[in-house]
């Protein structure tokens, strides 16, 4: 039972014994965390669920019987469902895993400071619930990069631009860019309602960044704004995108202005 209200009640899921000891040891080791419950299995978890007063689940993905996404999705279906953290040792889930609503994906060998992050993120969004506002981290979707057994977090709100590159997706910002095992087209419907415009076959860009447009030869490029010292970077647009691109870059924000 957890005495203070100020901490959070979390549940630890996963079905391999020593795994679950040390997600459990390491989570009781943070001190917003009051209280740890644990299960083995789906079953059991769901069982402690749906007693309430469970601030958040720290869930493995793949499970025998059910597995971890599917008792996420069972979770969105709570009247006021607790954060949700998976904690995988496969890196090729977390579309599915933020399409469910995750506060973060972590990834086996679970490290200290990542866990600290999830943490950070779950008291923040029990503190924004609480005062009736939206939670920081909702605002700006963040990406699970993993490179060389280090996990970096790419906010969306610093991708300038997004190349394909097969199935996996290409995120440019100013500071680099960062391979995801995610398709283009994926990223394309997901980040349509946050500013970013298909413009061709191979490119997604960030429409707030766009300087312009210019002719080059037969086609058209896309030129978006420097960052630092980096120089304008020119983008292809293809001639399926082009009158979508001119629509949102011209035409609105004209019509805006004759209307007023």
């Amino acid at each position: 039972m957890n005495d203070n209200p100020d901490t959070l009640t979390v549940l630890a899921v996963d079905d391999e014994p020593p795994a679950l000891d040390e997600l459990a040891y390491l989570l009781r080791r943070r001190d917003e965390i009051g209280s740890v419950h644990t299960a083995g299995d789906a079953t059991t978890a769901l069982r402690l669920l749906r007693d309430g007063g469970i601030d958040a689940v720290f869930l493995d993905i793949n499970m025998p019987g059910l597995d971890g996404l599917e008792l996420a999705g069972i979770l969105r279906n709570f009247a006021q469902p607790p954060s949700v953290v998976f904690v995988t040792a496969h890196d090729d889930r977390a579309v599915a895993a933020f399409d469910l609503g995750a506060v973060d994906y972590l990834l086996k060998p679970l490290r200290e400071e990542r866990l600290a992050e999830a943490v950070r993120r779950i008291a923040e969004r029990r503190r924004a619930g609480a005062d009736n506002t939206p939670a920081p981290a909702a605002s700006d979707e963040v990406i699970p990069v993993e490179l060389g057994g280090v996990t970096t977090l790419v906010p969306r709100s610093s991708v300038r631009w997004v190349e394909a590159d097969g199935d996996y997706a290409r995120l440019h910002t100013a500071t680099g860019s960062h391979l995801v095992r995610i398709p283009i087209s994926t990223l394309e419907s997901r980040w349509a309602d946050a500013g970013f415009l298909r413009v061709h076959r191979s490119f997604l860009v960030a429409l707030p960044l766009v300087t312009g447009i210019r002719s080059v030869g037969s086609g058209l490029v896309v030129c978006l704004r420097p960052e630092g010292d980096q120089q304008v970077v020119e983008l292809p647009v293809s001639r399926r995108h082009t009158r979508e691109l001119k629509d949102r870059l011209i035409r609105g924000p004209m019509q805006t202005w004759t209307s007023r």
